[in-house]
Order: structure tokens, then sequence, then C-alpha cells
């Protein structure tokens, strides 16, 4: 039985440590201050038993459970992050435990009001009775994806402890700079050795992802003329004007406040200029293929229609793949998949199979080699002052772990 106080305090120390990554660095990783979670890290993975403990020049960390088998099976993995999201301040992260949650309002803040109501999170009905991990209505909570980061180390403490449980040759890794989109870029797959991995960063219990976005990166750049608007007739070009056609051209609904499910959208995530230029800068998401590729194509035959309207030059866009499907890589393994589900239901967790609206380390790892599905590890509201965990999901994530590598085990010995 996975302890729930040890797990409590394990998480509550992971959180407090500040890890918040920077898009705008170029180091990796991106901010010094996910070293000192990195560096504790390494040792606890020392003192819980694993072996082949490691940490590189960029603060990627893998480690070894041996297996216990006297025979060979595959080398499963199990991935989480470090870093916390730049969307919202990480800096003194001051969780609050509720115990036995009644079913309505938390008051986060007394001071500023800050109230996490289940009539506006109604997945909060979900855990009456349950113990919530929040913040304290000032910072994020940091359980993206701490809680994974808690879940694996936990899972392989209790592993070591019960030798009973059978189980392969697994390995473990933590990564920084996963909330930038840059958690995968140092992760060396040959050295993690792995058949497969999960990465435990999905949200509520029950998640099992194989599937997520296409994704694209698109800077638009608008260029005008400025002189004089007291003499500016037939003279003065507003890029803001012509910035401005632009978002107004674009499919109006197909936008992340009117999309769900399957359904893709562009988004604008950021603008900035003056008369003389202006930058747009968007994101480019869908989970089809052929209808990704539609959408970058929509958005340059725009701006080739707007210069050809202007008769000169005065957009030019460039658009960056991110990151791919990883649907297409983990198809032909579903195996994997199954296992995963089939460890679910063997300890009662209806298994919520969808795709993910967004990326994870998985899917750039399944392209460079490493199929890796994602399972939850059991938050909610990432991202901001509304974030909490339930405890239970947490014990249920940690369980998942160990069952998956029982049931791998047991699949490739018989």
């Amino acid at each position: 039985m996975i302890s729930k106080t040890d797990l409590i305090k394990r998480f509550v120390d992971y959180v407090s440590i500040d890890t918040q990554s920077d898009p705008h660095s170029s180091t990796t990783p991106s901010t010094e201050k996910q070293w000192d979670l990195a560096n504790r890290l390494v040792k606890e993975l020392e003192a819980i038993g694993m072996q082949d403990v490691s940490i590189d020049e960029n603060a990627y960390i893998m480690a070894t459970l041996p297996s216990n088998l006297e025979v060979e099976v595959p080398t499963i993995g199990f991935i989480s992050h470090f870093d916390t999201s730049p969307d919202f301040t990480g800096t003194g992260v001051k969780p609050q435990i509720i115990e036995n949650y009644h079913g309505g309002d938390i008051l986060l803040n007394k001071a500023e009001k800050i109230v996490l109501s289940p009539n506006y999170f109604e997945d909060l009905k979900q855990y009456i009775g349950q113990t919530l991990i929040t913040t304290d209505g000032t910072t994020l909570l940091g359980a993206d994806d701490k809680a994974g980061i808690c879940e694996i180390v936990s899972a392989m403490e209790y592993l070591i402890a019960h030798p009973e449980i059978k189980h392969g040759k697994i390995r473990v890794g933590f990564t920084p700079d996963e909330e930038i989109g840059r958690g995968a870029h140092q992760f060396d797959v040959e050295k993690f050795g792995a058949d497969w991995a999960y990465t435990m960063d999905g949200s509520q219990i029950g998640e099992l992802e194989y599937e997520n976005f296409n994704a694209a990166k698109a800077v638009v750049k608008v260029k005008g003329k400025m002189v004089h608007p007291g003499y500016a007739k037939g003279k003065l070009i507003n890029s803001m004007y012509i910035a401005t056609e632009f978002i107004n051209s674009l499919p109006k609904f197909e936008t992340p406040e009117h999309t769900e499910g399957y359904q893709g959208f562009f988004h604008l995530t950021g603008i900035h200029g003056d008369v003389e230029e202006t930058t747009l800068e968007y994101i480019i998401r869908d989970h089809d293929k052929g209808h990704f590729e539609a959408r970058k194509a929509v958005m340059i035959n725009l701006t080739n229609e707007l210069n050809s309207q202007y008769d000169r030059s005065v957009i030019a866009t460039e658009i960056t793949d991110q990151y791919y499907n990883m649907r297409q890589k983990i198809e032909p393994l579903m195996h994997i998949v199954d296992i995963a589900e089939e460890a679910m239901r063997q300890l009662d967790i209806e298994p919520l199979i969808k795709a993910i609206r967004g990326g994870t380390d998985g899917s750039q790892l399944s392209y460079m080699g490493l199929p890796c599905p994602n399972i939850f590890a059991g938050g909610h509201n990432f991202h901001g002052r509304y974030e909490y965990i339930p405890v239970e999901s947490m014990i249920k994530a940690t369980e998942v772990i160990c069952k998956i590598a029982e049931l791998t085990a047991k699949t490739y010995m018989t």
C-alpha cells in the first residue's frame, strides 16, 4: 500500500522549490533554479536504492531499477518534467491541504478573496471526501509535472521495498524545460535504452493518451510606412491596420475558445507594433496531418493575397513546425497502450482514452525512437492559481506505474 503521508510530504517538498522555465533563455535548463530540484532528485534516487543514477550538463536525470527476473523482458521507462510553466508565477508556492473535501467552495486566499469553486470548476465534484492539495491563490501549484515525478519516485521506492512484485528493467527520466517545448530536445534516447516509455504528465485520473496535436508556430511581420500624419494622404501605410485585416481574414470560429475534441485552431498568442511594423505571433494546431498542412497553407495564401492587394510585399510569414501527432508512431505498437489500459482496469480505474489538445515530451520522444504514451498524474487547472490535485489520484497513478511494470513482465514471460 502506497503511504499517503509519505506521498504528500514528497509532493509538498517538490512543489515548494521554484523551477519555472523561461522561453526567452537560450540555455538548458533555461533557468538556474531548475538545478535546485534536479540535484535534489539525484540524491533522492540514490537514497531509495536506484542504480546508474546520472545527471548530465543539461540537467537531464536518468536512473535504473534493475530487473528481478531470471528471464529477459522489454525494458520500460517512466518520464516526467521538473520545470513549471512560465504562464504564472511559481515563486513561493504555499500548498494547502484540504482533508475530506466537503464539495463546496474552497477559500484559497482570504485577503484577496480568491475562491476555488465547483460552480466554475465542475471536476471538483468528483473528489468529495478526498484529500485535495491546492495553492494559496497567489501562485500555481506545480502538479504539472511534479506530481508525475513524485509518483515515479514513490513507485520505484515501493517496488524496491516489495521484491515479490516481479518486473523487468525499469528506466526513469526527469527533464527540464518541457513547459517551453524543449523537454525532449537534449534527451538521449540511446542512453535511456528503453523499448518504450510512458510520460506521467496527464491530468485527471484515468487519462491515457496516445494522440496529440500536430503543432507549428507562425510569425507574421507586417511592414508599413510612416510619414507626418498631417501630410500623409496617399503616402502613409499603417502596418497595424493591415495586421488587423490579416487577423480578421482567418476563420473566426477556428480559435481555441471555439473548438474542442479533434477540432484544430489558429491561436494569436502575441501582437506588438506601430505604424512602421507590426508582428503577429500564432500557434497552429490540428490532430489531422492533412488539416494541419491546410492550415499552414491558409496563412501563406492569405499572405500572398494581401501582398497582391497592396501591390507590394507588406507581409512576410514564417512558419516553423514544432511537433507532430504521436499516434502515427504508437499505433503500430498498440500493445504498450493496452498494457497501461489493463493496469488501470485491474486497479478499478476507468480508462479515459482521448486525444491531447496540446503536446507532451512523449510526442517528440516518439519521433526520436522512443514510443511514449501519456498517463494521468492527477492534477487539474494547470498553469494557474486554481491548480489542485487529489491525493487519492496520485496514489492511483503510483499504483498504475507498479502495475504496468508487473503486467509487462507477465506478458513477456508467458
